[in-house]
C-alpha cells in the first residue's frame, strides 16, 4: 500500500517524487512490485502499530522490560548447541574488538581504517594455520551460507550439477545449502547409519556417478559425531572425478585432524566458538578454505585479503583477484556473498593468536574429557540412552530418551524449573531419531555443572520435582 503523503523518515517519499521514481522503471504503482507476492500472504492494510513513544526515558524503559523476559546463558547453565555454542571469550577479544578503528568501519575502504585490512589478513593466515590451507575467505554469514558457496564452487570448477550430502545434517544448514545451490544443482541425501551416524559407505556408492560435483561431509557432524571413513569418502569422490568438501567446527582441530590430510579439497566451517559471544543465537561466522590454486581461488565468491609489498618496501595489505570478486559483478555474479562478519572475523584472529597450537589442544582435549563424563553420567540413568550414537564425538552427543517414557520437551520443561537451559529437541528436526536431543558440553561446563544436569535429568524421568 503507497504512503498518501510525505513521510518524515523514509527519503523520496514525497509524492511528486514517487511517482517519477515509478515511472522511471516502468510501473504505475507501488503495489505492482509486489505483483509476485500471493494475496493470500498480503496483509491488505497498513500495520496497526502502538502510539509513538516519544520520550527516550520511555523507550528505554519499554524496552528493557521487553529484553528483561530473556534468560542469558549468563543466567543458568546452559546445555544447548546444534550450531551456536557456549565457549568462554577471553577479556581481551572483547576489549580489541571495541576499538573503534575495528568497531566503526564497515569495511576496509578510507575512513577509520587503521591497520583492519592487516587484521583480515591475520585472521585468513591464522584460519590457514588451523585448517592447513593457503587461501581462506574472508568470513561468511555462518556455516551453512559456508557450505552452500563451497559447493557452488565445485559445480563451477567440475561443470557438473549433482551434490551428495549427508542425510543427518543440521536442517538449517540443509535448508540454506538447499535454497542456495537448488537453482543451480541437485542436492542429493545420502543415508548414515543408525547405529553410527556415520555416512553409508554402500549408500555413497551407489549415489556417485560422473555427473557429481562433490561430496560433502561434516567433521564433527551436526550430531556432533567424527566421520570415520573420511578418507575412504573423499578417495570415493575423487575416484568418480568429484570433489571433497568438508565442513568443520574449527574449535575441534586442536585435537582433530585437518581435513585436507584425509583428501579435502575444499574446507568451510563455523568458527564461532573461537572466541565470539553467542548473542542470542547469532555471532555466527563461516569462512572457505582451499590450496592457493589459481583454478581455485579464481571461484571464490567472498573477498580476499592478500599482502604485497609496496615501492617504499614496506607491506601493504589488499583484495585478491577483485576482478572475480561477486561484490564488484552483483548481478552478473555465478555466487554471491555480501556483508560480511568482519569484526567477528578479527575477534577469531585475537582468539587464535591467543591460544596458539598448545592452548587450542588443552581446549580440544578439554571439551572432549568433560562431553565424556557428561555422557557417561547421562548414559548411567534408567531409560536413558548416552551417546546413542555408537561413533566418537565431539563436543556433542546424542541423547536418547525413547525408554524413558517421557518426552524431550518434559525433560527440559523440568531442567528450565531447575534452573539449567536443557539440551536442542531433535524429535522435530530428525523426527527418525524419535524422542532424543543434542547436549553441548564445552570447557565453560564444570564437573559440578554436569552432575546437576545428570541428577535433574534423573529427577525429571523420574517424575520428581527439582528445586533451582
Amino acid at each position: 500500500m503507497g504512503l498518501a503523503r510525505a513521510h518524515p523518515y523514509i527519503p523520496n517519499s514525497t509524492p511528486a517524487i514517487r511517482q517519477e521514481m515509478l515511472e522511471a522503471i516502468g510501473v504505475g504503482s507501488i503495489d505492482e512490485l509486489y505483483a509476485a507476492i500471493p494475496e493470500r500472504l498480503r496483509l491488505g492494510r497498513l500495520l496497526d502499530l502502538e502510539p509513538a513513544v516519544r520520550s527516550e526515558v520511555e523507550l528505554r524503559r519499554r524496552l528493557e522490560t521487553m529484553l528483561d523476559r530473556n534468560v542469558s546463558a549468563r543466567d543458568r547453565i546452559s546445555f544447548l548447541g546444534g550450531g551456536c555454542w557456549p565457549h568462554a571469550v577471553p577479556a581481551v577479544v572483547d576489549e580489541i574488538l571495541a576499538r573503534s578503528e575495528f568497531l566503526t568501519a564497515y569495511y576496509g575502504e578510507t575512513y577509520s581504517d587503521h591497520g583492519k585490512l592487516q587484521a583480515l589478513f591475520e585472521f585468513s593466515s591464522l584460519v590457514g594455520d588451523l585448517v592447513e590451507c593457503d587461501a581462506v575467505s574472508q568470513s561468511t554469514y555462518d556455516w551453512g551460507s559456508a557450505a552452500a558457496s563451497a559447493i557452488l564452487m565445485t559445480a563451477r570448477l567440475t561443470g557438473r550439477r549433482r551434490a551428495l550430502v549427508p542425510a543427518l545434517l543440521s536442517p538449517e544448514r540443509r535448508s540454506i545449502v538447499e535454497g542456495t545451490c537448488g537453482a543451480r544443482m541437485t542436492i542429493e541425501i545420502v543415508s548414515c547409519d543408525s547405529e553410527t551416524g556415520a555416512l553409508d559407505l554402500a549408500a555413497l556408492d551407489g549415489a556417485l556417478g560422473d555427473d557429481v560435483a562433490c561430496v560433502y561431509i561434516e567433521n564433527p557432524g551436526f550430531l556432533g559425531t567424527i566421520e570415520p571413513d573420511s578418507a575412504a569418502i573423499c578417495e570415493r569422490a575423487h575416484g568418480s572425478g568429484a570433489l571433497a568438501v568438508v565442513g568443520v567446527d574449527a574449535v575441534s582441530l586442536g585435537v582433530l585432524e585437518a581435513p585436507p590430510r584425509y583428501g579435502a579439497d575444499i574446507v568451510c566451517g563455523e568458527l564461532q566458538g573461537a572466541g565470539i559471544h553467542m548473542h542470542y543465537g547469532g555471532g555466527t561466522i563461516g569462512f572457505i578454505a582451499s590450496a592457493d590454486e589459481e583454478r581455485l581461488v579464481a571461484e571464490y565468491p567472498t573477498f580476499l585479503i592478500g599482502a604485497a609489498r609496496t615501492a617504499e618496501q614496506e607491506w601493504g595489505f589488499g583484495e585478491v583477484r577483485w576482478d572475480r570478486m561477486a561484490y564488484v559483478q552483483r548481478g552478473e555474479a555465478v555466487d554471491f556473498t555480501g556483508t560480511t562478519q568482519n569484526l567477528w572475523a578479527i575477534g577469531v584472529a585475537v582468539y587464535l593468536a591467543l591460544l596458539g597450537p598448545d592452548g587450542l589442544r588443552e581446549l580440544g582435549t578439554t571439551v572432549m574429557q568433560r562431553s565424556q563424563y557428561a555422557a557417561k553420567r547421562l548414559g548411567a540413568i534408567p531409560g536413558v540412552r548416552a551417546p546413542a550414537l555408537s561413533a566418537p564425538f565431539f563436543k556433542e552427543f546424542v541423547i536418547d530418551l525413547n525408554g524413558s517414557g517421557r518426552t524431550v520437551g518434559d525433560v527440559n520443561r523440568a531442567l528450565g524449573a531447575a534452573g539449567i537451559h536443557g539440551p536442542l529437541d531433535l524429535s522435530t528436526r530428525l523426527p527418525q531419531l524419535g524422542q532424543s536431543a543434542l547436549v553441548c558440553v564445552t570447557e565453560v561446563h564444570t564437573k559440578d555443572d554436569i552432575d546437576r544436569l545428570a541428577d535433574a535429568v534423573a529427577a525429571a524421568v523420574a517424575g520428581e520435582k527439582q528445586r533451582p
